[in-house]
């Protein structure tokens, strides 16, 4: 084992949330699939992947923001487009029909990442500074501080946005229960393609705030979808808080097991998220806030 001061846990606490903050995006944008739809999409890791890759490009014309702001309404627009045009023609099919639908999604995302761009690692720029602030003699990175700003003010506003607004609340219900809501004159099916549509948004963020500190390549979002996949499974697949609160504290979990313990470090964390995904589906599927499902017999 090894031992840290209270400053260095400290920093271990920061990173970790840094870390978690990407996890809890795309845990979120695969809870708000499920939610919809009742299927995990195994794509959305190449998606935001790709997402990340058209946000590269932009930046060479464009300063950070701006490309930022862009690539994800281009992601929206394209999350709703495979919606239309992939997942509605086996709507209503079987569940392993459309995993295996977003399977082939998850390939040629992959394979469209590496013919446009190459395979090669490229750097990518990010917005913070890498320079550490110093807080009561601890050191905090501005960048880590930073991803967790964007990934709290991200969910604060999807929150606002479910909450406040009339698409949010249409969206909620159609989630819920599609059938009454059609009743009422809600159109569940473009309700499901905006879900899609804020999913791979989500994705998009979390890809653009994890390439500066793991580098882009086709294949830099496979890990952190895992992470995700446990974050959303710790916190429970049908809620969006418990994606948010899982990620966290995965990213804080994860880390801190990490840099304490010599045998896990950095060549084991996979296995510990795919550790975390077993332990919770045996002990308490429904994750820590999701809801347990009764079934009338």
């Amino acid at each position: 084992m090894l031992f840290f001061s209270g400053a260095d846990f400290a920093q271990q606490v920061v990173s970790g949330l840094s870390s978690g903050g990407v996890y809890a995006s795309l845990a979120l944008a695969i809870v708000i699939i499920y939610r919809s739809t009742g299927v995990v999409n195994f794509a959305q890791g190449e998606m935001a992947t790709f997402a990340t890759f058209i946000a590269w490009s932009l930046m060479n014309h464009m300063s950070y923001w701006p490309a930022f702001a862009l690539t994800c309404l281009i992601a929206f627009a394209g999350g709703v487009v495979v919606e239309r045009v992939v997942i509605r023609p086996v709507e209503g099919t079987s569940v392993l029909t459309i995993v295996i639908v977003t399977l082939g999604l998850a390939l040629v995302f992959n394979g469209a990442s590496s013919w446009i761009w190459g395979a090669q690692v490229k750097s990518f720029d990010s917005p913070f500074s890498t320079r550490p602030i110093h807080v009561a003699g601890v050191a905090f990175s501005i960048q880590d501080i930073g991803i967790i700003v964007v990934s709290l003010l991200l969910v604060f506003a999807l929150w606002l946005f479910f909450q406040f607004t009339k698409v949010g609340l249409a969206l909620r219900a159609a989630a819920v229960n599609p059938a009454e809501s059609r009743f009422v004159g809600i159109r569940v099916g473009w309700m499901l393609a905006l879900g899609w549509g804020i999913a791979a948004m989500l994705g998009a963020v979390a890809g653009m705030m994890a390439a500066p500190v793991v580098f882009l390549d086709p294949n830099m979002m496979l890990p952190i979808l895992l992470y995700a996949f446990a974050a959303a499974v710790l916190g429970g697949l049908d809620s969006p808080l418990g994606a948010v609160v899982g990620g966290l504290l995965f990213g804080v979990v994860l880390n801190l097991v990490s840099a304490y313990s010599d045998f896990v470090g950095g060549t084991l964390k996979l296995p510990v998220g795919l550790v975390v995904i077993l332990l919770v589906l045996l002990f308490r599927p429904q994750g820590l806030l999701g809801h347990t499902s009764v079934r009338k017999v």
